[in-house]
């Protein structure tokens, strides 16, 4: 492969050093602090948000009810769940009874327009609940409404998250059933 073992040699001592190069740079380059727990919960918040929004905007409207079985909730619904579940996490934390029904009726959101305004409010107003806390709220202490426990704020924002993530994974599947590619899977531009 090569004709000069000096050549090689100098190759492989090259690839040896870069890491050790690029260490070095970071030393000399200040650490930065951890951000607050506030702000690490909010970026969660409005990531998984951000993924769901983008989602419900650029799903086909005549699409909105395709299931991917019988059995399970139209693409419609599993955003009206998740979107309405966020309120089982922003109402206790302002101090207000959570949501009567576990889900929100497709019939109360006739059209894609409706659904998307509600997925981007329940997110918003999430991040208002968040940010109202900020840091030392984290830590305060509301009752989870399925457990009837008490739980940590940020513990219960978690929660909600990682459920959002679960429903971001399902309404995966429905775009490949449909044919189509997720938002989060194109190339970027």
């Amino acid at each position: 492969m090569f004709k000069s073992p000096f050549l090689a040699a100098a190759l492989f001592a090259a690839t040896l050093a870069l890491p050790a190069a690029a260490q070095d740079a970071k030393k000399d380059t200040p650490i930065k602090p951890p951000d607050s727990p506030s702000k690490v919960v909010l970026d969660s918040w409005n990531d998984v948000g951000r993924k769901l929004i983008a989602m419900a905007e650029d799903f086909p409207e005549d699409k909105y009810d395709f299931k991917a079985t019988p059995a399970q909730r139209s693409f419609a619904e599993q955003l009206l769940h998740a979107a309405g579940a966020n309120y089982y996490f922003t109402n206790p934390v302002m101090g207000q009874k959570p949501p009567a029904g576990e889900d929100p009726k497709r019939d109360q959101y006739k059209t894609k327009a409706d659904i998307v305004t509600f997925v981007k409010k329940s997110f918003a107003d999430g991040a208002a609940a968040i940010q109202a806390k900020g840091d030392n709220g984290m830590s305060e202490l509301v009752v989870e409404p399925f457990s009837h426990q008490q739980v940590r704020i940020g513990d219960l924002a978690y929660g909600f998250i990682e459920h959002c993530g679960e429903h971001y994974g399902q309404l995966v599947v429905y775009y490949r059933l449909a044919g189509l590619v997720p938002p989060e899977s194109r190339p970027k531009k």
